[in-house]
C-alpha cells in the first residue's frame, strides 16, 4: 500500500487527525506523522506513536530513529536528513488539519518546523485541510494563502460547514471526516495496477421527488447512503465511476462524477444518456412509481382540498435493460418490507432482465432507511447469497465481490 506522510498543526480539529491515521493504516498504508509544537497541546505525540507504530517528529533537527523510513519497511544503512528523506519517501502529504497560522506559513515558503520543512521538501502530491473559525478563515489573507497554494498544484480540502468549537459559532471551517480526507488521499495516490481499471461504473442513489404543486412533492425515505459506498467501492477499485444522485444530501466520493436529478424522469433521461457507455450499471436509486398527472402551477391551498390523480412513471430499469450491450452487467435493487421478500425479488430480477437484484428487506429496524449499516440478499440466476449485516462499505464491497464473478462466469472480466 501507500505511505503516507500526515502533518498535524495547532488546533481542536486535530482530534480528528488521530482518526485519520487509524483509519489509514486499518487500510494497510504506512503512516508517519510530523507535528507542530502548538499541535502538542490539543493532541500527544503518543497517542499517534500507538497507532501508527512509529515515531512522531516535531523539530527539524529531531532525529529520526526509523531515518526517513515507514511502517513495514526496512531503514537505509544510513543516517539521512530526517524532513529531506520522509517528503522523498512518501506517496502524499497530508496537512489537516491545516490552522490558519500553518497556511500562512505554506504559502510564504516558510521553513521553521519539521513539518513546513517537510511539505517544502515533498514532490509528491500534497493536500491541505483548513480547520479554523469561519471569520479566519473568510479572512483575505486566509482565502489569498489558500488560493497561492492552489496555483502552486496543492489540493485544498474544503472545510464543512457546521457548529465550531467556540460555544456559540457557526460557519464554515469544521475539519472533513478522517474517512472523507483518507478518500481525498487515496485518489491522488499512485496507485499501479488497479483490479477495475478500465471499467465504467454508473450509480444511481437517492429517490426521486414528483412535484404535486411548486411546495409539495411525492417521494421516498431513500437517503442514498448505500449507492454513496457503492460508487466509493467502485472507484477504489480504479473504475471510473459516474453517480446519478436522486436528491442526495451527501457529498460524493473522491474522484467519482456527479450528475444531480430531482424527477424519475430526469434520472431516466440521465441514466439513458450515461448508460451506453458504461460496462457496469448498478442501480442503486429509488424512483418514485407515480407522479401527479397535472402537477399544479402554484400552491394548493388547503381550505379548497385536494384531489390528486396520479400516473405511473416509467420503468427506468427496465428501459435501461431493453437497450443493453453485449458486455454489460445490470444490478437492480430492491427495497421489501417483509413477507416472502426473496420470492418478490426473484419474479423481478426476471420481470426486469437483470443480471442480479440486491434485496434490502426494510422491515428490520436495525438496517432501515438513514442507517449507516445493511443487511441484503443476492439473488441472481444460480440462487441467493446472504450478506450479514454490516456497514454500509462493507455491504457495497460484498456486492462489488459477486459483480466481478457475475462478469467472470460471463467472460467479461478476465
Amino acid at each position: 500500500m501507500a505511505r503516507i506522510l500526515l502533518g498535524v498543526s495547532g488546533g481542536i480539529a486535530a482530534y480528528k487527525a488521530l482518526e485519520f491515521a487509524r483509519l489509514a493504516t486499518l487500510a494497510g498504508h504506512g503512516v508517519r506523522v510530523v507535528m507542530t509544537e502548538s499541535a502538542g497541546r490539543f493532541v500527544g505525540a503518543a497517542s499517534f506513536e500507538g497507532i501508527v507504530g512509529a515515531p512522531v517528529l516535531v523539530s527539524e533537527f529531531e532525529r529520526d530513529p526509523m531515518r526517513g523510513g515507514f511502517p513495514g519497511e526496512e531503514p537505509p544503512g544510513h543516517d539521512p536528513i530526517g524532513h529531506l528523506e520522509l517528503a522523498a519517501n512518501c506517496d502524499a502529504l497530508l496537512i489537516a488539519p491545516a490552522s490558519a497560522n500553518t497556511l500562512a506559513k505554506l504559502a510564504a515558503g516558510a521553513a521553521d518546523s519539521m513539518l513546513t520543512t517537510s511539505f517544502l521538501a515533498c514532490t509528491a502530491p500534497r493536500l491541505v485541510a483548513p480547520a479554523m473559525n469561519d471569520r479566519m478563515y473568510s479572512d483575505a489573507a486566509t482565502q489569498a494563502n489558500l488560493s497561492t497554494l492552489r496555483e502552486r498544484g496543492v489540493e485544498v480540502i474544503e472545510p464543512g460547514e457546521g457548529k465550531l468549537a467556540s460555544r456559540g459559532e457557526h460557519g464554515r471551517g469544521r475539519l472533513p471526516d478522517p474517512a472523507e480526507l483518507l478518500a481525498r488521499v487515496e485518489a491522488v495516490l499512485p496507485s499501479g495496477a488497479r483490479p477495475w481499471d478500465g471499467l465504467k461504473v454508473l450509480v444511481t442513489a437517492g429517490g426521486t421527488r414528483e412535484p404535486i404543486d411548486p411546495v409539495r412533492f411525492i417521494g421516498n425515505r431513500s437517503s442514498g447512503r448505500m449507492g454513496i459506498a457503492l460508487a466509493a467501492a467502485a472507484a477504489r477499485r480504479g473504475a471510473e465511476v459516474t453517480l446519478i444522485a436522486a436528491n442526495v444530501g451527501l457529498p460524493e466520493p473522491a474522484g467519482v462524477r456527479r450528475v444531480d436529478v430531482e424527477t424519475a424522469a430526469e434520472l431516466a433521461a440521465a441514466a439513458a444518456a450515461e448508460f451506453p457507455a458504461a460496462h457496469l450499471l448498478l442501480m442503486a436509486a429509488a424512483p418514485a412509481d407515480f407522479r401527479a398527472a397535472a402537477p399544479a402551477d402554484q400552491k394548493m391551498v388547503r381550505a379548497d382540498g385536494l384531489e390528486l390523480r396520479l400516473e405511473p412513471t416509467e420503468d427506468i430499469l427496465a428501459g435501461l435493460t431493453a437497450q443493453r450491450a453485449p458486455g454489460q452487467t445490470i444490478v437492480g435493487f430492491a427495497a421489501e418490507h417483509g413477507g416472502d421478500a426473496v420470492g418478490r425479488a426473484r419474479e423481478k430480477r426476471a420481470r426486469k432482465g437483470v443480471d442480479m437484484i440486491v434485496l434490502n428487506d426494510v422491515s428490520n429496524p436495525e438496517i432501515g432507511f438513514e442507517s449507516t449499516r445493511n443487511a441484503v440478499t443476492l439473488v441472481d440466476a444460480e440462487g441467493e447469497t446472504e450478506v450479514a449485516i454490516a456497514s454500509k462499505d462493507a455491504i457495497a464491497d460484498a456486492i462489488l465481490d459477486h459483480c466481478e464473478r457475475l462478469q467472470e462466469k460471463a467472460g467479461i472480466a478476465e
